[in-house]
C-alpha cells in the first residue's frame, strides 16, 4: 500500500466536518485589541471550527501528513539514527536562534557540540542550549504529555537559568526598526497560568481536530500568552517539534522547521498579528501547514543525500585504505563531523595512538581536514559539512571512483 493510499482514510474521516464557507476579511471577527494594552482578553481555545477546519486547511493537512510520513520513512533508512539526531537538531538550533538575532555558525556548533568548552562564544553556547532543550524535551514527551511544567523546563534549559511563569508587568513587543509597540501580552501570573492550562488542555482534549491544526493553533496561543520574560520564541518552536513527536508524527527531533520561518520571517510575524487583530486563523494555519510540507520534503532530500554520501565515502575509504576501513569508522565520521582522537577511542575503533594514525591517513587522503582547536587537533569532514550547510542537497564524488559508483548505481536500478 502506498503512503498516499494510507492517508485516503484521513480525508474520509474529515468529510463530515469540512466547512465549505470561504473565509474572507469581511467574515472575520474583529477584536477590541489594542497593541499598547495587555491582551488579557486573549480568547480561550479552541477557536471556532469554521475558522480552523476549512476545506483548504483539511486538504493541506493531508499533504503535510504525507510529507511527514515520507520523512519518517527516509530517516529509518539511515542505519544509525544518531547520524541524523546529532546533525539536524543542530541546524534547527542555529536557525531558531538566528530568528532571535543570536547568530553563530554551523561549524562552531559542531566543533563544541559534544564537549563542555568555555572557549565557545556566548551565541554558540546559547544555540547549544537550544539543542539540549530539544533533546531533553523529546525524551520527556516520549514518556508523558506536553504540559506547562514541561514548557517551563524547556525554556529554563534554553536560557540556562531556572525560570517560572512571568509575574512582572510591563512586557511589550516592539518593532525593532521603528520602536513601535506591536503587542502587549497578558499580565498577571495567575491569569497566565489559567491561559496556559487552557493551552495544554486544548492540545490533548480536542482530538477531533487534526493534530497539525492543533500544532499551529497552540503555537500561536503560546506566543500570544508569552509566559516567560525571555525565550518564548525559541521555546515555542521547540514545542512544535515536541508536539509532533508526542503524537507519533515524528520519531525524533529531525524536522528543520526554523529554516522555513527564517525564509518567511516577515510573513510569520505578520500572520501571527493577523490572528490577534482579525482572528484570521485560516491564513496562519495554512502558512504552518505549508511550512511543514516544504520542510519535510527538503529534509527528506537532505537525508537521502546524507545516506548516499555515507555509502560513497565507505566505498572510497575501503578502496583506498582497506586496512583501516570499517563501516563503524565511516559511520563515526558522520556522527562526529568534527572528530577527535577520543571519539575513536570511546567508540572502540582504535586505541589512542592508532586512532591518531587513522585520522591523519584520512586527512592525507582528503576525506578529513586537520585543524587546530585550542590544545587539540580536530579532524573535520568537509564534504559532509558542505552537504549539511548547503541549501542544495548535493555532494561531489571523491576522485577516482565516480565512474565506478555511477556504474553500480545503474546496475542496481
Amino acid at each position: 500500500m502506498s503512503i498516499y493510499q494510507c492517508f485516503f482514510d484521513l480525508s474520509l474521516r474529515h468529510v463530515d466536518r469540512i466547512d465549505t464557507t470561504i473565509i474572507n476579511q469581511e467574515q472575520l471577527q474583529v477584536t477590541d485589541f489594542n497593541p499598547e494594552a495587555p491582551y488579557n482578553s486573549l480568547p480561550s481555545l479552541p477557536p471556532p471550527s469554521d475558522q480552523i477546519e476549512t476545506t483548504e486547511i483539511l486538504k493541506r493537512c493531508i499533504k503535510a501528513r504525507v510529507a511527514l510520513a515520507e520523512l519518517k520513512q527516509a530517516a529509518e533508512l539511515i542505519p544509525n539514527s544518531a547520524v541524523l539526531v546529532n546533525a539536524l537538531p543542530l541546524l534547527e538550533a542555529r536557525a531558531s536562534s538566528e530568528i532571535e538575532n543570536i547568530v553563530t555558525t554551523t561549524d562552531k556548533l559542531f566543533e563544541f557540540a559534544d564537549i563542555a568548552d568555555d572557549r565557545a562564544d556566548a551565541a554558540t553556547k546559547e544555540a547549544l542550549r537550544y539543542r539540549t532543550a530539544l533533546y531533553e524535551g523529546t525524551k520527556m514527551v516520549q514518556r508523558r504529555m506536553l504540559t506547562t511544567d514541561m514548557a517551563i523546563q524547556v525554556c529554563s534549559t534554553v536560557k540556562g537559568v531556572e525560570l517560572d511563569i512571568r509575574a512582572e508587568a510591563g512586557t511589550t513587543l516592539k518593532n525593532r526598526m521603528s520602536g513601535e509597540v506591536i503587542y502587549t501580552p497578558p499580565t498577571g501570573q495567575q491569569l497566565l497560568i489559567e491561559k496556559l492550562d487552557n493551552w495544554a488542555d486544548f492540545m490533548h482534549s480536542h482530538t477531533e481536530i487534526d493534530p497539525l491544526v492543533r500544532m499551529a493553533v497552540q503555537h500561536y496561543q503560546f506566543e500570544a500568552i508569552h509566559p516567560f520574560a525571555d525565550g518564548n520564541g525559541r521555546t515555542g518552536r521547540i514545542l512544535n517539534i515536541l508536539f509532533l513527536v508526542e503524537h507519533g508524527l515524528l520519531d525524533s527531533p529531525i524536522l528543520y522547521l526554523s529554516r522555513y520561518i527564517i525564509q518567511h520571517k516577515a510573513a510569520y510575524y505578520r500572520l501571527l498579528q493577523k490572528v490577534t487583530r482579525d482572528q484570521d486563523w485560516a491564513s496562519w494555519i495554512l502558512f504552518i501547514l505549508d511550512g511543514v510540507e516544504e520542510t519535510c520534503t527538503w529534509t527528506t532530500d537532505k537525508i537521502k543525500s546524507i545516506r548516499e554520501l555515507m555509502e560513497h565515502t565507505a566505498q572510497f575509504v575501503q578502496k583506498s585504505l582497506p586496512k583501516i576501513y570499517s563501516w563503524e569508522f565511516v559511520e563515526l565520521l558522520f556522527k562526529q563531523p568534527y572528530c577527535r582522537i577520543g571519539n575513536l577511542v570511546d567508540n572502540g575503533i582504535a586505541k589512542r595512538q592508532t586512532a591518531s594514525v587513522y585520522l591523519k591517513q584520512l586527512s592525507e587522503l582528503g576525506v578529513l581536514r586537520e585543524i587546530k582547536s585550542g590544545r587539540e587537533n580536530l579532524f573535520v569532514h568537509p564534504k559532509y559539512m558542505e552537504l549539511l550547510t548547503g541549501e542544495e542537497n548535493v555532494w561531489v564524488y571523491y576522485a577516482g571512483i565516480e565512474t565506478e559508483t555511477a556504474a553500480q548505481s545503474e546496475q542496481s536500478a
